[in-house]
């Protein structure tokens, strides 16, 4: 194995299927953002979503795919130099991946594409333990779908995150008010209707126990691309906060638990999530300065 990639997996202690799964799904995850940094992707593009969030500042939950914002519109943008560049860093460290554009069969204002693994060489790869190997079945994937908005919402402020493994190396984000209104815009607007993504409740929990504050302008700015805020006047906290209680009141939180608990660790962390659980944390919202 070589010798980053062995210190990279010291960090998740793993003991389970699932741990040995996660791992390097996260660890090619951050290969992929130093092939893109080697790459000046940095230069157009900032990372966010909840990869973003576990990876740079500490979310304690796994995250699966890949999201950036270009900096500024750009129709024209195209994403299979840096493709190429992510398949060169991780072939680079023994992973035998494809870096796959994803054809959308419509307009769209999202470029996308697969990396794709098999799950048992991956897990070859670091030297994960036979018994674990042999409990998957051999077509078995570890698939991290990568998005990039090509005509984000304005208004948008970002910062420049240093990672120290397998190298170290910069990465451009949104920063953590920003991060927060996108996550909002998420939770207000995913077309989920039987299949709750709990995934982003989490998160939200996770952004009013650190204490982040919600930049309003923003979130203004994405709700207002979704036709979510149709109106000519600005976006208040208080208005938000109807706008989330609308929404509380018409998620199923038993299937919201289902959706998060792969991701997560410790699942007594869900045992209060209720209606009334999350209309309570509305308390807890601020805007930012």
């Amino acid at each position: 194995m070589h010798i980053a990639l062995q210190q990279m997996l010291e960090k998740y202690k793993c003991e389970s299927q699932r741990d040995y799964l996660n791992a390097p799904k996260e660890i090619i995850q951050e290969i992929a953002l130093l092939g893109l940094w080697r790459a000046k992707f940095q230069e157009k593009a900032a990372f966010y979503g909840g990869s973003a969030l576990r990876i740079l500042y500490g979310l304690d939950r796994f995250s699966e795919d890949l999201d950036f914002t270009l900096l500024k519109a750009d129709n024209t943008f195209q994403l299979d130099t840096y493709n190429q560049a992510i398949e060169k860093e991780l072939h680079g460290f023994g992973f035998d991946v494809k870096v796959e554009k994803k054809i959308n069969s419509h307009q769209s204002t999202i470029e996308s594409a697969f990396i794709k693994a098999n799950s048992k060489i991956q897990l070859l790869t670091i030297e994960a333990p036979a018994s674990m190997v042999d409990k998957l079945h051999s077509m078995h994937l570890i698939k991290i779908k990568m998005e990039v908005d090509i005509s984000p919402p304005r208004k948008f402020s970002t910062e420049a995150k240093t990672l120290l493994q397998p190298i170290p190396f910069s990465v451009n984000t949104l920063t953590l008010p920003d991060l927060f209104a996108g996550k909002i815009h998420a939770i207000l607007c995913r077309p989920w209707v039987t299949r709750v993504k709990g995934r982003d409740w989490y998160d939200f929990v996770w952004y009013l126990r650190q204490g982040v504050a919600v930049n309003l302008i923003h979130l203004q700015e994405r709700l207002q691309q979704s036709d979510a805020w149709p109106h000519k006047k600005d976006l208040t906290l208080v208005e938000l906060k109807n706008l989330l209680l609308t929404k509380i009141e018409a998620t199923d939180f038993q299937n919201a638990k289902k959706d998060v608990l792969p991701f997560i660790k410790d699942s007594q962390a869900l045992d209060l999530w209720t209606k009334a659980f999350f209309v309570g944390l509305l308390e807890k919202l601020k805007g930012a300065d």
